[in-house]
């Protein structure tokens, strides 16, 4: 082995070696495991949420290959019918033309031959982060199988009655004209105004005050709402007001959806415009006016002193003409959430187009119910409630776009407007004894991204046909998902699974949560905080990463609050850490809650983590290669107490991992990993290895079985830990297996270490915990009193029992060894003890005698220089939070880490003080 783990050096190298070699494929034996990968975009970069969620689904898949599993990771990606589209536009109007001048069918040709190019990013990055999908089986949700499976599914669902076309109220986007899903729209708070218009009542009597955030809608009110309940206006429902700059005559209704607290009480209805609004007006049965066009300006449906008008150029010149009418009762400032696109930025208007549904309240009865009989389990059990809330106030699934890159609507439209589904016209034309005579068109819209992956599961296994791997894989194991597609994704592919299936695509929906940055901000360009996991594994220099995190960026002075922040925040760039060390960082953080906080600072202690691994694998070698490690059958090998002991921590060990995994508690796997081999095998066991193997008086019996211990420890630390990280792992076992008696072409094939209870030495476990503490309790002293660690010392024991006598004499060696001592004396009478240093183990007295050891006058001087130094800190940390200014004004999150640091340093200072008089005493 080399000196030092250099990943770069072995990643890649290992998993092409592993690729080329098909270890990722189903073995043909074992029970079936299989996981579906939710399909990452193909216009798509891996995030820290796509790295995360790859890191867990790629440990399930390699522990269950090593438990003797079947395992199938499917592997695909997704077509991203807005993405991909806009990808490919902007590429056309760099080159001066557009889709339009182009053609649909060239057009079409145009993207594929882009996701030919450029479209394998994310699969790149994917096998950078070590994850073993099957690429043989390598799905698109645009290959000829699935868009099979797609028109067989929108066929036989639209014969069934449960779809339909219809004209509802949609998200529209204006820049990119298309209808998008609600997960599309970004909704943040942004300053704005709420205008406060009068509306004349028709009577004469006076008017009604309405307020808006949106005032060119009132051009398609149709109503003024009142609550039913509210006195101010009993007397005017069923009354009508005339609607400035309209003339149009409107009623006043009642309505329990009005607050009558909020406001005036009085809400102008607009259907056409506004979803709350468009239920109201469904309720009262009031006209729809739709007064915008596909491009969010004024339509004919307007008066014509606005038509053509941009949206927001109309509302300038509504305000004013009211302004000017009278009618302007005042303009508050408003704080209010704003839709916008996530692709094109611009407002989102609800907008009311004729567009295709699903009747997903039908779809959605089993679904629910497979979740409350327990076919399906949510861990955490708490998203059911998510789950059950979103399925039980369900509303019918719009799954049209107007988009060109995507599965097109299997329809076709006579001149006579009537529709005809089917495979192709020609069938069309067939099934429905039309001649030539019929001219059809096909409709221009695609389905919706969703609508194909809602199909995922059984669609990449080879449906409609039934296929092998359809028997084998279906159901799959677990979905692995994030909470906020619970709705948008999972829901959907249980509907459609059940309703074509007839079972459930998953048994277990694992949720996990958001990743943000160290403070638990969401991370985003804007924000200058993104992380690239790339970055991470491989290291970037300070230039490359801001200009990777300012690239695109439309507004200078946001670019350059980026730079200021990225250069601060890595003034040296980003170190690169390897992937094990990244997917250890991920692990660690898999907890059960909603956020992920992201600290670069784990991911340099797990990369310290690999380095331990390394070196302590060096140690093992250096040590145990060409020597007899006793694995030959019948060898005479003999166990130390230590040997006994670690052996025994590995069982217990492998059984809570075992636990934590089937409990999708990675963070506890991967903690227990941690706690036995950094803290037991390598910063104990190891050094408890020393004296039996350098000592020449230890027997040849008792350095075989050492030596045994350390190889078969090692190698099953390792299979134990190759789910977790799959690449240091399986370099260092090429080395080791051969002296552990293991044969194989690769860690990842090898059996998973199953706990074995009846190899725990708990007798062993006793003694080691007694050593471990006597020797902890003599470190510790040394470096209360500032004792150099070379320093060879005195030491006497004293108040014990019996037990505590024989383990003296049994473990001196080691003591002598670990802690560096001179002479270890049993103290019977601790009255004639001289001034003494001392540590406690339950009641056992460690006594570690001063005089000599230290300059009494020196260290009491270096103490008194640290207490005033801890005094000025604290002083000034009490100034400040004594300062009610402070206190008040400051973040709360400030003020509680000054608590806290004031709590520490008030503990520093205790300990010093304790220091400080013990060694006056002596």
């Amino acid at each position: 082995m080399d000196k030092t783990f250099q990943p770069a050096d072995i990643e890649t190298r290992w998993y092409t070696t592993w690729e080329n070699a098909g270890y990722f494929a189903p073995s043909g034996e074992g029970s079936p495991y299989s996981i579906m990968i939710p399909p990452p975009n193909v216009t798509g970069s891996l995030h820290m949420g796509h790295g995360f969620q790859e890191a867990i689904m790629d440990a399930l898949i390699r522990y269950h290959r090593m438990t003797g599993c079947n395992t199938l990771w499917q592997v695909g990606t997704d077509h991203a019918g807005i993405a991909t589209q806009m990808v490919v536009e902007r590429q056309l109007e760099a080159r001066g033309t557009n889709r339009h001048e182009l053609g649909r069918d060239a057009f079409i040709d145009k993207v594929w031959e882009w996701k030919e190019e450029s479209g394998g990013t994310i699969t790149r990055q994917l096998r950078r982060l070590g994850s073993s999908l099957d690429w043989s089986r390598e799905r698109f949700t645009m290959d000829p199988g699935m868009s099979a499976a797609v028109q067989e599914v929108f066929i036989r669902l639209y014969r069934e009655k449960l779809i339909y076309r219809g004209q509802r109220l949609v998200n529209w986007d204006p820049a990119l004209h298309t209808a998008v899903s609600d997960l599309e729209v970004i909704s943040e708070e942004e300053k704005g105004h709420l205008w406060h218009f009068r509306y004349p009542l028709t009577s004469g009597d006076g008017h009604l005050t309405v307020a808006t955030t949106r005032p060119e809608t009132m051009l398609g009110d149709t109503a003024v709402a009142v609550h039913p309940e509210d006195e101010r206006y009993a007397h005017l429902v069923g009354q009508t007001i005339t609607l400035p700059l309209t003339g149009r005559e409107i009623p006043v209704i009642a309505d329990d959806y009005v607050d009558r607290e909020f406001g005036t009480g009085c809400v102008k209805i607009t259907p056409a415009h506004d979803f709350n609004d468009y239920e109201m007006g469904r309720r009262h049965d009031l006209p729809l006016i739709n007064i915008l066009d596909d491009d969010a300006a004024i339509n004919e449906q307007a008066p014509e002193a606005y038509r053509g008008m941009d949206r927001f150029d109309a509302r300038k010149q509504i305000v004013a003409d009211l302004d000017e009418l009278g009618l302007l009762e005042k303009v508050d400032d408003h704080t209010l959430k704003v839709p916008r696109g996530d692709r094109s930025g611009v407002v989102i208007e609800p907008y009311l187009t004729d567009q295709w549904y699903v009747d997903a309240r039908t779809l959605a009865k089993p679904a629910i119910a497979a979740v409350e009989n327990g076919d399906i389990q949510f861990v955490p059990k708490q998203w059911e409630n998510t789950y059950f809330a979103w399925m039980r106030d369900i509303q019918d699934w719009c799954i049209s776009r107007q988009l060109w890159w995507g599965h097109r609507i299997p329809a076709w439209y006579d001149e006579a407007g009537n529709v005809y589904v089917g495979n192709d016209e020609a069938s069309v034309r067939s099934e429905n004894n039309l001649d030539a005579s019929v001219v059809l068109t096909q409709d221009e819209d695609v389905l919706d991204t969703w609508f194909s992956s809602a199909l995922w599961t059984f669609s990449t296994l080879g449906w409609p046909e039934e296929t092998k791997d359809l028997a084998t894989f279906h159901p799959s194991s677990v979905l692995v998902t994030g909470f906020d597609i619970i709705f948008f994704w999972v829901a959907r592919m249980i509907m459609m699974t059940l309703h074509f299936r007839d079972e459930v695509p998953f048994h277990t929906v694992y949720v996990h949560g958001l990743v943000r940055d160290a403070e638990g901000q969401k991370m985003s360009k804007s924000k200058g905080n993104v992380l690239d996991p790339i970055d991470l594994i491989d290291g970037i220099d300070l230039e490359s990463l801001v200009q990777k995190r300012t690239a695109g960026m439309m507004q200078p002075k946001m670019a350059a609050r980026i730079e200021k922040a990225t250069r601060k925040q890595f003034p040296e760039g980003i170190d690169a850490y390897g992937t094990d060390a990244l997917r250890f960082t991920y692990y660690s953080l898999a907890s059960t809650g909603r956020d992920i906080k992201f600290d670069i600072g784990r991911i340099e202690g797990f990369r310290n983590f690999c380095n331990k691994i390394w070196n302590a694998a060096r140690y093992v070698l250096m040590n145990c290669e060409g020597e007899d490690c006793g694995q030959d059958a019948g060898s005479d090998f003999e166990l130390s107490l230590a040997d006994r002991w670690i052996i025994g921590r590995l069982q217990e060990t492998e059984a809570e991992v075992a636990k934590a995994i089937a409990q999708y508690r990675f963070d506890l796997a991967s903690q227990a990993m941690y706690e036995f081999v950094w803290n037991e095998y390598c910063d104990w066991y190891l050094e408890l290895s020393k004296p039996v193997l350098w000592d020449d008086e230890a027997s040849d019996a008792a350095k075989r079985g050492t030596r045994r211990t350390l190889i078969r420890v090692l190698e099953a630390s390792l299979r134990m830990m190759h789910p977790l990280m799959p690449f240091i792992t399986e370099e260092i076992w090429q080395t080791v297996a051969p002296l552990a008696g293991k044969t194989g072409d690769t860690i990842m094939l090898q059996p998973y270490p199953v706990a074995d209870e009846s190899a725990v030495d708990n007798a062993a476990n006793a003694d080691i915990e007694w050593l471990k503490q006597v020797i902890v309790g003599v470190r510790t002293i040394r470096g209360e009193m500032n004792i150099p660690p070379g320093k060879a010392l005195d030491i006497m024991l004293s108040n014990g029992d019996d037990n505590d006598k024989d383990r003296m004499t049994i473990h001196a060696p080691a003591l002598r060894k670990l802690a560096k001592l001179e002479s270890i004396t049993w103290l019977e009478n601790t009255e004639s003890a001289p001034v003494s240093a001392t540590a406690l183990v339950g009641n056992l007295e460690i006594l570690v005698p001063m005089a000599g050891l230290i300059d009494k006058d020196a260290e009491l001087a270096r103490l008194g220089k640290e207490i005033e130094k801890l005094g000025k800190d604290l002083s000034r940390i009490e100034g400040k939070l004594s300062n009610a200014s402070f206190v008040d004004k400051a973040p709360a999150e400030v003020v509680a880490k000054e608590r806290e640091k004031l709590a520490e340093q008030q503990a520093a200072m205790e300990k010093l003080r304790e220091q400080e008089q013990r060694i006056q005493a002596i």
